[in-house]
């Protein structure tokens, strides 16, 4: 079998494996999206996933973005951030992406605000809680969430769209909780009533626990290595 063909029956793969946990838990299919975690992977093997009809793109690194970006310049398809922003890298990453989905500081927040407030333009962005506790993982902590959110609604250039987490690093049954208090943390907010202020995403579940993300209320799950395979250990 070619890489080609196992990405697309990997890709199949996992759309059924999302669409069974939708069964069990009552939900659409169509209520998730498979988000591709392309770390790492080359153009031209993200190439293969977004002919075959995957259109959500997501990088960790902001080095890797513009070179992707300008190898599938001739591809639609939606292009997010997923790693640990550093202020000092807004600049080169603004201009490629339509979601930031790892704001956690309002350090950030203000200087993601100026940037765009210079070219009249907006973005999407979605909140980074650490649900887990574990001290190794990014993100606000549950209780710091509703004044983060209070005080990052007033930039306006920032669409608040919903809420992110990588869930602890167990079992799928054991890191449940930490998906399960997302949504619940999503719930709080949604009764703070701020204005520009939505709680329609939900950015939890990677490929050992997105059966639980999904049962737990996941939007978006970020996939990488079911689909492209594992990488290669760094040197």
């Amino acid at each position: 079998m070619s890489d080609a063909e196992t990405i697309r029956e990997n890709i199949a793969t996992v759309r059924g494996r999302i669409a069974a946990a939708c069964e069990r838990s009552g939900r659409d299919p169509a209520s998730v999206r498979l988000l591709l975690a392309t770390k790492t992977i080359p153009p031209e093997r993200i190439r293969v996933a977004i002919e075959a009809g995957e259109t959500l793109v997501a990088e960790n690194r902001v080095q890797e973005v513009r070179p992707k970006f300008e190898a599938l310049a001739d591809l639609e398809y939606e292009r997010h951030f997923i790693g640990h922003l550093q202020s000092n890298k807004i600049n080169a990453l603004v201009p490629y992406v339509s979601c930031i989905q790892t704001l956690d500081r309002l350090s950030l927040a203000r200087k993601l605000q100026s940037r765009l407030e210079r070219e009249g333009e907006t973005r999407e962005v979605l909140v980074q809680v650490n649900t887990s506790g574990e001290e190794s993982k990014a993100g606000l902590e549950p209780d710091q969430l509703a004044e983060f959110i209070r005080e990052a609604a007033a930039f306006d250039a920032l669409r608040i769209r919903g809420l992110m987490t990588i869930g602890l690093n167990a079992e799928p049954e054991v890191a449940r909780p930490s998906l399960a208090l997302l949504k619940t943390l999503a719930g709080q907010v949604e009764q703070l009533g701020l204005d520009g202020v939505e709680m329609k995403e939900l950015s939890m579940g990677m490929t050992g626990d997105l059966e639980v993300a999904v049962e737990e209320g996941s939007t978006i799950v970020r996939v990488g290595s079911a689909i492209f395979g594992s990488r290669p250990a760094p040197i």
